[in-house]
C-alpha cells in the first residue's frame, strides 16, 4: 500500500471507515445501475436478432457484428451521423459567438435589468418544447425551409441560448475585474480587454458550455422529428425508426445507439481534463 493510501486509512476514524465503505458501496452500485444499459445495448447490438430476444436473455453468445454492417450500408446511417455532427457543431458555434459576449456583459453589469433579461430567458427556455416547436413548423412551411438543417440550427441555437448565456455569466463572474481593469490601463480598448485578457482565463467554462450545448444539440429529438422529414433528419430521429415495425431491427437500433454514443464518449476522453477545470471555476481567485 502506498504511503498516501496508508495515512488516509489512518486517518479515519474506525466508524469514518465504516461510512466510506459504505458510500463506496453506494456510488458501486448507482454506477452499476447507470451503466447497465448502455452495456445492454451493446450486447443486444453483437447478437442476432433470435438471440437478442430469447427468453431467458442470452449471456453467452457468440458476437457478431453483423447489425453494424446493416447500420453503414443499408439504413443511411453516414448521411443521419454528418447531419447530427455538422447540426451540433454550427450550433455550439453560433450560440457561443451569441453567448460570450452577452454572458460577459451581463456579468459584469450592475444593473437589476441585466438579471431581469437572464430571468426571462430562462423562463422561455423551461417552456415545454411543443409550445414552439409547432409554430416554428407552420414558419419553416411557409418559407420554404422545412428538413433543412440550417432551419434546425436556428432553432436549436434560439432553444439552448438562454442555457448557455446564463452558464457562461457564471463563468465570468468569477474572474476578477482586476484582469478587466489592468488590461485598460494597460491601453487596450474594452473589446480587447476582453478577447486578450479575459477570454484565455475563462477558456475552461467555454468549452464546458461548449460541451452541454453540444449535448443539448447532439442528443435533441422533438426538435427534428417535427422539424425534418428525410434530408435533414438527424440520429436521434433516425434510430427511433429502426425496428419501428420489425423487432429483427432493434439490433440494428441498439447498434445506432451505441454509434451515437461514441463521439461524444472521445470527445468527453480528450477534453476531460478541461471540462473538470470548468466545472471547478468558482476557486478562481482575485
Amino acid at each position: 500500500m502506498k504511503p498516501d493510501r496508508v495515512t488516509r486509512a489512518r486517518s479515519l476514524p474506525p466508524g469514518g471507515r465504516g461510512s466510506h465503505v459504505l458510500v463506496l458501496a453506494l456510488l458501486g452500485v448507482w454506477t452499476a445501475f447507470a451503466v447497465f444499459p448502455f452495456v445492454w445495448a451493446i450486447a443486444t447490438s453483437l447478437k442476432t436478432p433470435a438471440v437478442a430476444f430469447a427468453v431467458p436473455p442470452a449471456v453467452l453468445f457468440e458476437p457478431t457484428l453483423a447489425a453494424y454492417r446493416e447500420l453503414w450500408s443499408g439504413q443511411g446511417f453516414d448521411r443521419y451521423l454528418f447531419n447530427s455532427l455538422s447540426v451540433a457543431a454550427a450550433t455550439v458555434v453560433i450560440s457561443l459567438v451569441i453567448a460570450t459576449p452577452a454572458a460577459y456583459a451581463l456579468a459584469r453589469s450592475r444593473k437589476a435589468a441585466g438579471f431581469s433579461l437572464l430571468v426571462i430567458a430562462l423562463v422561455f427556455r423551461a417552456v415545454p418544447r411543443m409550445a414552439f416547436v409547432l409554430p416554428f413548423y407552420y414558419v419553416a412551411r411557409a418559407t420554404g425551409l422545412y428538413d433543412t438543417r440550417v432551419l434546425l440550427v436556428a432553432v436549436l441555437v434560439a432553444v439552448n441560448q438562454p442555457f448557455t448565456i446564463w452558464m457562461l455569466r457564471g463563468f465570468f463572474r468569477e474572474v476578477p475585474r482586476e484582469i478587466d481593469e489592468a488590461a485598460l490601463v494597460d491601453g487596450c480598448t474594452p473589446w480587447q480587454a476582453f478577447t486578450r485578457a479575459v477570454l484565455p482565463v475563462a477558456t475552461p467554462g467555454l468549452l464546458t458550455a461548449a460541451l452541454f450545448t453540444l449535448l443539448l444539440a447532439y442528443n435533441e429529438f422533438l426538435i427534428p422529428v417535427v422539424l425534418t422529414a428525410t434530408d435533414a433528419m438527424t440520429l436521434p430521429v433516425a434510430i427511433s425508426q429502426f425496428g419501428a415495425e420489425n423487432i429483427k431491427y432493434w439490433s440494428i437500433a441498439a447498434a445506432g445507439s451505441v454509434s451515437i454514443a461514441l463521439p461524444i464518449v472521445v470527445l468527453v476522453l480528450v477534453f476531460q481534463r478541461q471540462f473538470v477545470s470548468g466545472l471547478t471555476a468558482g476557486s478562481v481567485k482575485g
